[in-house]
């Protein structure tokens, strides 16, 4: 069931003003910045350096795909890799196409739908997916507070980002415990939980309540589905500190992984801004100094990341419509042959 005419048109139109915001806050801090130098910085990465970051995200969506595929209570007839393949079309179309985080895991579900994974699993297990990796985010958002005490200079802003950070925990922790607990507290409660999600896939809900039921009675599946995900943070952020190296910054691992996990963590706290536009550069314009980069290097990475979303995520998009669209002719055919 697709939403009133005026309430689409209200949403295209919010999504449209934070986009616009976004983007006019990015270009702002670069030009403040010296846009000549953080050109010449991302540009010292050379096409060798860019497609390492792309294999090293490529590497990680194998992490992120099998975090999804230990959630099922069987393995899925279309097999690992059409599940790699969803998330890729998941994050794909939240850092390119102007969509919030929630657009994109609707996305997802649909792509593993179109390889052939019932909607009521697809969903449901999508649900508990984005639960385990809400939970390994906490856990890496703390380790980021706990690098931010001990490695950046004492300061008001040290201090303000520590506290705000600490609240944020505590909130997502709460938010993460009511978010299990309603997943946990019966078919229907569960149903009427799922409901957004499945009636943008086609899913029933009743259905998909049952599936988390039976999910969530393997605990183990559950926390090495948590394990996974955090494994997944500590490889994004080595990508990170990978991306900064080879623009010429002097720093360790550690000062890498302080950045990244409080730069998501910042991200996750705008969800509604596509694309993180001027969210993420703003974060590591804050975050960066503080942890011994400059501002023009850390902008730099931001642009790279931006470039190495586009490059990958376009080809996965195109790919992931056209299987759209053969099914709709397939459907059309068919219907028109009955």
């Amino acid at each position: 069931m697709s939403a009133p005419p005026s309430r689409a048109l209200a949403r295209q139109v919010r999504v449209a003003v934070f986009a616009a915001l976004g983007l006019a806050l990015a270009a702002y801090l670069v030009l403040s910045t010296g846009w000549r130098a953080v050109l010449s910085a991302a540009a010292a990465v050379g096409w060798g350096g860019f497609s390492l970051l792309c294999l090293c995200t490529l590497g990680l969506f194998g992490l992120l795909g099998a975090a999804w595929y230990v959630l099922w209570p069987f393995p899925p007839a279309s097999g690992f890799w059409a599940l790699v393949r969803a998330r890729m079309v998941r994050d794909s179309a939240a850092e390119v196409l102007p969509f919030s985080q929630f657009g994109g895991i609707a996305l997802g579900v649909r792509a593993a739908i179109l390889q052939g994974v019932r909607p009521r699993v697809a969903a449901a297990t999508m649900i508990v997916d984005v639960t385990t990796e809400m939970l390994a985010q906490i856990a890496y958002t703390a380790l980021g507070v706990a690098l931010l005490a001990a490695r950046a200079p004492r300061g008001s802003l040290t201090a303000a980002l520590t506290r705000g950070t600490l609240i944020g925990l505590a909130i997502a922790t709460l938010a993460a415990a009511l978010f299990i607990a309603a997943q946990r507290r019966g078919v229907p409660r569960a149903a009427r939980f799922a409901a957004p999600l499945l009636k943008r896939v086609g899913a029933a809900g009743a259905a998909a309540g049952a599936m988390l039921e039976a999910i969530y009675r393997a605990p183990g599946r559950v926390a090495l589905s948590a394990s996974l995900h955090f494994g997944a943070w500590i490889g994004n952020g080595v990508a990170g500190w990978i991306g900064l190296r080879l623009i010429g910054a002097q720093l360790d691992l550690a000062a890498a992984l302080g950045i990244e996990s409080l730069l998501y963590a910042m991200r996750s706290a705008a969800p509604f801004v596509p694309n993180a536009l001027g969210v993420q550069e703003a974060a590591y314009a804050l975050l960066a100094p503080l942890f011994g980069v400059s501002v023009e290097f850390a902008l730099a990475l931001s642009l790279l990341k931006r470039a190495r979303d586009v490059v990958l995520g376009v080809p996965v998009l195109l790919l992931w419509q056209s299987a759209e669209s053969r099914r709709a002719l397939a459907q059309a055919i068919s219907s028109a042959t009955r």
